[in-house]
């Protein structure tokens, strides 16, 4: 029987390392360039101090609970997702820093990692330290939602994000919202920013049309996954596997070329167990990954931000954006809805496809393959078939359930012109997957600077490049 979802609220206590006084005095920063973007943060105030030693403080805090998922979401600090576990595996799929313990990283100031953060309406979003409203919603089907909203300084945006879990499904769902409310228009970003525990077996998952990555604003490309030149100023000319955070000496970023999948996430190969992001690929084409490094400087930001819970990595999703800082429109009194889900599962290694239903993977073992799928809610008679060169190797009806995934031998030993189907008992198509051409696609160009006006030979192009 499913049991309806359970939201409550508590006080707690974590050990925090204080913050500084804000500053009094208004801080316009004009100059300062945040995130490849404006540094500007008035009226909102500076916090330039962070205190020495830790304490015992109390935070009121919202749990969401269901047969699959935990969650805690922190109103005083931004509203962020503080802790995400999955009760099957019993592990945190999202990186849970156990101390509070703020670096100077935030566009104010303070910046905490670890958790899922919104980076709305800018980068590393001005009120990650501040507190912001909430709301508990429950539903007649037996689901919950926490929603927590704001009015942001700057702009006087509104932004909202619903945490919603429904019974009998092993995924949390983020309802987004964001409104303009001025009779001007209005910019904005939304990325997803969730941290996940890292070490040498960590990889992360993106889809396998994706050849290419770019640095923010697309100032320069790297192959990938195997990376063959240089980036971020390492040699990787020797071909290096840069979706192992091993593999990656110094702070980096990269994000996904355009991709037709609505997928993106990460895998712990020591544990068996991931974490992947799904949302519509037409609203939500970001797909990013940022690392401290896995060196010295790296390690040292890692001890900077927790005190026992070790390295860790953002693996980021964009609304309405492939690239950072690229920002949206917002015209006036105009309202933008959007859906992600955070989906922890086990066992599946590299996902080829999913949807916020069905996850799916195909492996070629020695002498067979084996296919491998995972459910978010109990699917009774699904119809999976694996077709090759046109002839069917696998055809069966199964259920499948959050607790129990599917492993299935296919009688091939290689994936070329492979068909993967999922259907529902009705004959609705749930997931279908074919592997990537075998071509190689090209690299595309990075982005080039803007020629200077005095150069430019015509008003037209002067006017498009403005």
């Amino acid at each position: 029987m499913i049991e309806e979802v359970k939201v409550w609220e508590e006080d707690i206590l974590l050990p925090t390392y204080a913050i500084g006084k804000a500053e009094k005095n208004p801080m316009f920063l004009e100059k300062r360039v945040y995130q490849g973007s404006s540094g500007v943060v008035y009226p909102y105030p500076v916090i330039e101090k962070i205190e020495d030693t830790c304490k015992e403080q109390s935070y009121h805090v919202i749990y969401l609970e269901n047969e699959y998922i935990k969650v805690m979401i922190l109103p005083e600090l931004g509203g962020r997702v503080q802790m995400a576990y999955d009760k099957v595996k019993q592990r945190h799929f999202i990186y849970y820093n156990h101390v509070i313990k703020p670096a100077l990283v935030g566009l104010t100031g303070p910046w905490i990692s670890g958790g899922i953060e919104f980076n709305w309406p800018q980068h590393h979003r001005p009120s990650t330290y501040l507190p912001v409203d909430y709301h508990i919603e429950k539903k007649e089907d037996g689901s919950a939602i926490v929603w927590v909203n704001e009015r942001e300084r700057m702009f006087h945006q509104k932004g909202m994000a619903g945490f919603t879990l429904r019974p009998g499904c092993a995924r949390l769902e983020i309802q987004g919202k964001v409104y303009n409310p001025t009779p001007f228009p209005q910019t904005f970003l939304w990325w997803a920013n969730p941290a996940v525990a890292v070490n040498e077996y960590y990889q992360s998952v993106f889809p396998e049309d994706v050849n290419a990555v770019f640095d923010h604003g697309k100032r320069d490309v790297s192959r990938y996954p195997i990376a063959t030149g240089t980036y971020y100023k390492m040699d990787y000319s020797s071909g290096v596997d840069i979706s192992r955070y091993k593999n990656i000496p110094v702070p980096t970023s990269y994000m996904a070329i355009r991709s037709k999948y609505n997928f993106v996430g990460g895998y712990e190969n020591d544990t068996r167990a991931g974490v992947l992001h799904v949302a519509n690929h037409h609203i939500s084409p970001g797909k990013k990954q940022w690392t401290w490094g896995n060196g010295d400087f790296g390690q040292a930001w890692d001890r900077n931000l927790t005190d026992t819970d070790g390295p860790y990595i953002e693996l980021m999703a964009g609304v309405y954006t492939d690239n950072q800082p690229d920002f949206t429109w917002l015209q006036p009194y105009e309202e933008k809805t959007f859906v992600q889900y955070f989906i922890p599962y086990r066992e599946l290694g590299v996902v080829k496809n999913a949807s916020e239903d069905i996850l799916m993977n195909i492996e070629i073992g020695v002498d067979c393959a084996i296919l491998k799928v995972f459910a978010t809610s109990t699917q009774t008679e699904l119809h999976i078939t694996v077709t090759q060169f046109g002839n069917t190797v696998l055809d069966i009806i199964r259920d499948i359930t959050p607790e129990n995934d599917l492993r299935e031998k296919v009688e091939i030993i290689e994936i070329k012109d492979v068909c993967v189907t999922i259907s529902n008992s009705k004959g609705k198509c749930l997931l279908k997957w074919r592997p990537e051409p075998e071509d190689i696609k090209e690299v595309p160009e990075a982005a080039k600077a803007v020629l200077d006006p005095k150069d430019v030979s015509t008003t037209e192009q002067l006017y498009l490049t403005g």
